[in-house]
């Protein structure tokens, strides 16, 4: 890297020649806290060679807080992975299946893995969070474009709150307007 490229940001994102791609998620006074992809989170020394910058974020010379790195991480995780958290499904679902009949009895029913179904339900709730992440942090919005916004992704929440029934902890259930408390 050029010299002066030693002050780069959180979430500016590398690609280092020994451990591929990787997010600043920390900077410190001579060193780059990186976490890449298939190696982990590793301390690289700002001027090492072998890094090379793909998109600059946030480029500073301040130097970032535990706390703050924390909350960087989980934000770029959040925006740039597609890993979801782990929701099982309830135990009596589990290796059931689903059944879509036509009203014409004589057309073969299609038949669909409730495990398959599950999964698709909780990436759907998973991109809505994501959806909703984008728009609250968006900086061209208003925040009555924003409220606005999120009402119908609320609406979706409502909509899919048939599904809770196949979740197996009533905390992942999705939950609509009519379920909110604040």
């Amino acid at each position: 890297m050029e010299e002066n490229q030693l002050t780069l940001g959180i979430g500016t994102r590398l690609q280092h020649t020994q451990y591929g791609p990787g997010v600043i998620v920390g900077v410190k006074y001579a060193t780059y806290i990186i976490s890449f992809i298939h190696h982990g989170i590793k301390e690289i020394d700002k001027t090492d060679t072998n890094l090379d910058e793909i998109i600059a974020e946030n480029v500073t010379t301040e130097v970032e807080t535990v706390s703050a790195v924390e909350r960087s991480l989980l934000k770029i995780l959040r925006q740039w992975s597609d890993v979801t958290e782990i929701v099982p499904i309830g135990d009596k679902w589990i290796g059931g299946t689903m059944s879509l009949q036509t009203a014409d009895k004589s057309l073969k029913p299609k038949e669909i893995p409730i495990d398959d179904f599950f999964h698709k339900i909780v990436m759907l709730r998973d991109r809505l969070r994501v959806l909703e992440q984008n728009i609250n942090s968006h900086k061209k919005l208003t925040d009555e474009e924003k409220v606005n916004i999120q009402q119908y992704i609320t609406r979706c929440y409502g909509s899919l709150t048939t599904f809770n029934v196949l979740f197996k902890n009533k905390e992942q259930w999705f939950v609509g307007d009519k379920g909110k408390t604040d």
